[in-house]
């Protein structure tokens, strides 16, 4: 069984939140109490848990409470889950992680130079025993028994710089590192003004997403020829660490997003028969 982990030492992040569009900053510190607490310093320090019942989708994972909320959560804990931490506290003066360039790589180095230590605690592992899916009009996700954690995601976009892209790859900390985490998130420049009139995208810019028009990526180049579904896969994995869990298993994702993500990881919590401890 794996432990726990934390950092060695305090690390700052400085930016804007993709969604708020305000300067917000991040204190990440060590801690031995086995879970993820946030911090909001501007709500007279209240703490805010990282509970699976109080996330939200919309344009990105959301963690809420009566005390707040904290959003654009997933490319974060895409990075603790995969560099093995699980103990932190987080201290932020706003309510949003920063977007820094849109992928979750700056995280990445900045937690790796600051060093992970093991704790005392150990670490579960969920082992899918049978099979179940998860479906919402044409989106789709399948969870199937394997004897390694993989995810296979398939985008389909009507757009000729994406159209339809599939990636099925074993999620390992060094293929998370050089095949995920540099992928940067995407939007469509058509979609701009709705989206920012309902409070989204306002901190959105070319320095921190691969923006599209009609016809064309505005500005390139890409990271990767498939950067856009491996974006996804990079989501999806945060997502799943809302489990507070390794995985053993086969995620098979179609078309999905956010919202998608959020009802399997219920459906795993809500049926312990499809699983067990490893």
């Amino acid at each position: 069984m794996i432990q726990k982990g934390t950092i060695k030492k305090e690390v700052l992040f400085s930016g804007i939140g993709v969604h708020s569009g305000k300067q917000v900053e991040l204190w990440l510190k060590p801690s031995s109490s086995g879970e993820i607490i946030f911090r909001r310093i501007d709500l007279d320090n209240s703490e805010f848990h990282l509970d699976p019942k109080k996330i939200e989708a919309k344009n990105c994972s959301i963690l809420v409470t009566k005390k707040g909320r904290i959003q654009t959560l997933e490319h974060f804990m895409a990075v603790l889950f995969m560099l093995g931490v699980d103990s932190l506290i987080l201290e932020l003066n706003g309510e949003e992680i920063p977007i820094v360039d849109g992928s979750a790589f700056p995280f990445v180095e900045a937690i790796l130079k600051a060093g992970i230590k093991p704790l005392q605690e150990k670490k579960k592992s969920i082992k899918i025993l049978k099979p179940f899916i998860i479906q919402e009009e044409d989106a789709l996700i399948s969870v199937v028994p394997d004897s390694d954690f993989r995810i296979t995601y398939l985008i389909e976009y009507d757009h000729p710089a994406i159209e339809s892209q599939e990636l099925s790859l074993s999620i390992n900390k060094e293929n998370f590192i050089k095949q995920i985490a540099p992928a940067r998130t995407f939007g469509f420049l058509k979609d701009v003004p709705a989206l920012r009139a309902q409070g989204l995208a306002l901190g959105g810019s070319l320095e921190n997403a691969i923006v599209l028009d009609e016809r064309s990526i505005i500005n390139g180049p890409l990271r990767f020829p498939d950067e856009f579904v491996r974006h996804k896969i990079l989501d999806f994995i945060g997502d799943l660490f809302l489990l507070n869990s390794s995985i053993i298993g086969h995620f098979k994702a179609h078309r999905a997003g956010h919202s998608l993500h959020l009802k399997a990881v219920h459906f795993i919590l809500d049926n312990p028969e499809y699983w067990t401890y490893e």
